[in-house]
């Protein structure tokens, strides 16, 4: 004969109770009296016919029967949450994940989307993480950096990564334009801890060592943008991701080389088919608005394996200008 299964109050009762390991934090967390908890999970274990913890003195311990049923529980509550978040979500909605550093390049395209085609409706998510879990996370396609590995993802490849210096126009020098001299003054803003975007175009550029030992970390490219735009430095930064900036001239790029790093930015979506009219929209609009992107790129670009034809005081007219294309 079948088990009567637990009401969900009680499983989640018990997946709570196992969290905590202790009925009076389990009942905060659930604003219940412990009282109210302690009978839930005799209840169950009634209904059970065995334990599911082991009541101490310092607290409770997961007996191995309750061990056992915690992961499943756990598993089904994480899907009913998920199937009913998607059920109250407004038909036709996409929900869409961003690095942090692509939001700058992805939110206005967005944006100008939904002006044109108010029909197709977008929740935009930023993340530090670049990790993709479409099976337990609520997205229904993501911007990544770098190709991801999972399996069963179509890829849509918007644009390379192409680094260069930008900072603040205030940090050019006066009447001039900025040499690599210049650096050893300035205190340069990394976006990542072991400075290899720094390294990188420096190797490009015919040097082996930083050019200032001042210098400030970042975790993410996006706070490394923020101080450079703020004028707290100079920061290796990607061209297309910097495009509005660099158009409305909020930093610059003061000297004339840029390096690919190898790397770029992707569309990605679980694979079927037939996708649905929205993310066909999204997918065709982000295509061509990431070819206009790439179009706009300098065409003399040194990428991975190249010989580097211009030092960098080889000052060109876009110098102080930054590129106003």
């Amino acid at each position: 004969m079948a088990l009567k299964l637990p009401s969900l109050d009680v499983l989640k009762t018990f997946a709570v109770v196992a969290q905590h390991l202790n009925f009076t934090h389990a009942a905060q967390a659930l604003h219940l009296t412990q009282g109210a908890v302690s009978r839930q999970i005799l209840g169950l274990e009634r209904q059970l016919g065995y334990p599911l913890f082991s009541r101490r003195a310092r607290g409770l311990t997961l007996t191995p029967q309750g061990a056992q049923l915690l992961a499943p529980v756990r598993q089904a509550l994480s899907i009913l949450d998920e199937t009913l978040l998607r059920a109250a979500t407004r038909p036709g909605t996409l929900r869409i994940k961003c690095p942090t550093c692509a939001i700058r390049w992805l939110l206005p395209r967005v944006i100008q989307l939904q002006n044109d085609m108010p029909e197709v409706h977008i929740e935009l998510t930023a993340s530090v993480s670049h990790g993709l879990d479409f099976d337990n996370e609520h997205f229904d396609a993501a911007v990544v950096y770098g190709r991801p590995a999972m399996r069963r993802l179509t890829l849509h490849p918007l644009f390379d990564e192409v680094l260069t210096p930008v900072c603040a126009p205030a940090l050019l020098p006066a009447g001039r334009a900025m040499t690599f001299d210049d650096l050893a003054d300035c205190t340069l803003l990394h976006p990542t801890r072991d400075r290899r975007d720094w390294l990188l175009w420096l190797s490009a550029a015919g040097q082996t060592a930083l050019p200032s030992g001042k210098a400030q970390h970042f975790d993410t490219l996006d706070l490394a943008m923020g101080a450079a735009l703020q004028g707290f430095g100079v920061a290796i930064g990607d061209l297309c991701l910097l495009e509005e900036d660099l158009r409305a001239q909020r930093v610059v790029a003061p000297f004339p080389l840029s390096v690919a790093s190898g790397a770029a930015y992707y569309l990605a979506y679980p694979q079927r088919n037939p996708i649905t009219p929205a993310l066909a929209a999204l997918v065709d609009w982000l295509e061509r608005e990431a070819a206009c992107s790439r179009a706009r790129l300098p065409q003399a670009v040194v990428r991975p394996g190249m010989t580097k034809t211009h030092g960098v005081d080889d000052q060109f007219s876009l110098v102080a200008a930054g590129r106003a294309s």
